[in-house]
């Protein structure tokens, strides 16, 4: 069963799952994408509602409007209409009712990552000077 909660206004409505339908197996398979981890570490940096097209996605707008779903859809994020845009926001209480600390753990893993990346590309050399 999916729920309409957590929408602003009547009118369009997304469905979305209940908490308690909200499964760790979905919810890492929509972790594991880099498109979708990258949109929830922006929701996740401070910006508790974006619309979607704030959202800088090297993807295609149909590209980016099934990655959103694939959130949506697992329990990660919960979408609204807030005039013509469709808004997100992560369901951070929902996530660590029934996974407790898993969001933060990938998130933390993510940043790590991208820290050892960025320490592994060598630095540019001004030898062509």
């Amino acid at each position: 069963m999916a729920d309409t909660a957590g929408t602003r206004r009547p009118g369009r409505r997304l469905e979305h799952p209940h908490a308690r339908e909200i499964r760790v197996d979905a919810v890492l398979h929509a972790l594991a994408d880099p498109v979708r981890l990258r949109i929830v570490r922006d929701l996740a940096d401070g910006h508790e509602d974006m619309a979607c097209i704030a959202f800088a996605l090297p993807v295609s707008k149909s590209t980016s409007t099934h990655h959103f779903r694939v959130l949506r859809e697992a329990g990660i994020i919960r979408q609204y209409y807030e005039g013509t845009s469709r808004m997100s926001r992560l369901r951070t209480e929902d996530l660590e009712a029934r996974m407790p600390g898993l969001l933060g753990a990938v998130l933390n893993a993510a940043l790590l990552a991208e820290r050892e990346d960025a320490a592994a590309v060598p630095a540019s050399s001004d030898g062509g000077r």
